[in-house]
């Protein structure tokens, strides 16, 4: 027999879960694409980016995943046979410099492995070996979706300022935006990337880039640009087909509207951040709690380099793998797989799993993950420790909630 006949809950790091007034928002007939509301709705999509950013600069908007956000970044700013140093962190630095790889940049990954955040002064010492400076930027990932490390984004621009360097910093917040506090402009950021599908609660298949000053100075000798990656008409159009490179995206803007209303001018941006660091903390120690008794562990042992946004944990064996069959098929939860940190079909694929933690999550949510979890382990006969639920419900209960 199922239990999950009901509403299922999608604990993945991404998509996240759609919420109702955005899937309500894009629920209509398509628009006019040349003049009136769609239009007038688009414009008003700008200044709540940046606001999500907390930056002053500029943000050009893509009909396309992450990759796509990627790869505009690269484009806009750098030229073939450039040098790009990439500080890998889990998987998706390393994906990053693949992109600029194939796109003829030289590139210099600086792994920290896959459990730890990046070391700023290591990254400093570098920089100072660079006496020439050919390296042009400097690429890392705020959290790593695989790996749930989160990287201390203004220590690390910090430490570069303090060399000297002229490199320009590119941030991924692909997984954090809108969930783990990120300030552009205070932190020193030149370039940053990010996607609809996860703190942003829209579905697949906007990417965004947000530039300052320095980066759109890099653009006007970057070799790369092409007509379609090309910022210039995103950020300054004549004419409104060029902020999309042709026709709208119409239902995604429709729904980032609803869920920018939800996110800036309803909750606010840092009681979101706030939001998601105790759902977090409270996800944290039920996996200590279970941890107490058995293989389960968190991927992340330093609780500060920890991402608010996604959970990677480590289990015995095959023991992730069913846990995470048992709660999508016998109960409508679906956890995310271990990306990055294994290979599919090798005994240690399903010794991971991960629990998407973002964008539109309240309390009975967290609380009825954490639950299903805890069934299945005892359903499946899983050693681990008691009391996951109370733990839980101890740090949500700590929180401010006036």
């Amino acid at each position: 027999m199922a239990l999950q006949y009901g509403r299922p809950q999608l604990s993945i790091p991404g998509p996240s879960i759609m919420p109702d007034r955005v899937l309500n928002a894009m629920h209509r007939a398509s628009p006019d694409i040349y003049e009136g509301e769609l239009i007038d709705v688009t414009v008003s999509l700008y200044p709540d980016l940046k606001a999500v950013a907390r930056t002053d600069g500029d943000v050009a908007i893509y009909i396309a995943n992450g990759h796509g956000a990627w790869e505009a970044a690269i484009c806009n700013t750098l030229s073939r046979g450039d040098k790009v140093l990439v500080i890998n962190t889990g998987r998706f630095g390393e994906g990053w410099a693949n992109m600029a790889r194939a796109l003829g940049v030289d590139t210099e990954i600086l792994d920290f492995g896959q459990s730890a955040a990046v070391d700023p002064q290591i990254v400093a010492g570098r920089l100072g070996q660079d006496k020439a400076h050919d390296i042009k930027a400097i690429f890392t990932p705020q959290t790593d979706t695989a790996s749930s490390v989160s990287n201390d984004i203004a220590g690390l621009r910090s430490a570069i300022s303090d060399t000297g360097h002229p490199a320009l910093f590119f941030v991924d917040c692909i997984a954090s935006l809108g969930c783990e506090r990120h300030e552009m402009d205070a932190w020193g950021v030149d370039v940053m990337v990010a996607g609809s599908q996860k703190g942003l609660m829209t579905p697949p298949g906007l990417s965004f880039v947000f530039f300052n000053e320095k980066a759109a100075a890099a653009r006007k000798s970057a070799g790369l640009v092409s007509a379609y990656w090309d910022w210039v008409p995103r950020t300054r159009p004549e004419a409104y087909y060029q902020r999309f490179g042709g026709t709208a995206p119409t239902h995604h803007l429709f729904g980032l509207r609803e869920a920018l209303d939800m996110l800036v001018h309803e909750e606010g941006v840092s009681a979101a951040w706030a939001r998601h660091e105790r759902f977090a903390r409270a996800i944290w120690a039920a996996v200590e709690a279970w941890a107490a008794s058995g293989a389960f562990r968190l991927n992340v042992q330093n609780p500060a380099q920890r991402s608010h946004a996604v959970t990677t944990v480590l289990t015995g064996e095959d023991e992730g793998g069913r846990l995470r069959r048992w709660c999508k098929e016998k109960a409508g939860l679906t956890l995310g797989i271990g990306l990055g940190l294994s290979e599919p079909g090798t005994p240690e694929w399903d010794a991971v799993f991960r629990i998407g933690h973002m964008g539109h999550l309240n309390v009975p949510m967290v609380m009825g993950m954490i639950g299903t979890i805890d069934a299945g382990l005892k359903a499946l006969g899983i050693a681990h420790g008691d009391g996951a639920s109370e733990t839980a419900a101890r740090v949500i209960s700590e929180h401010d909630f006036s």
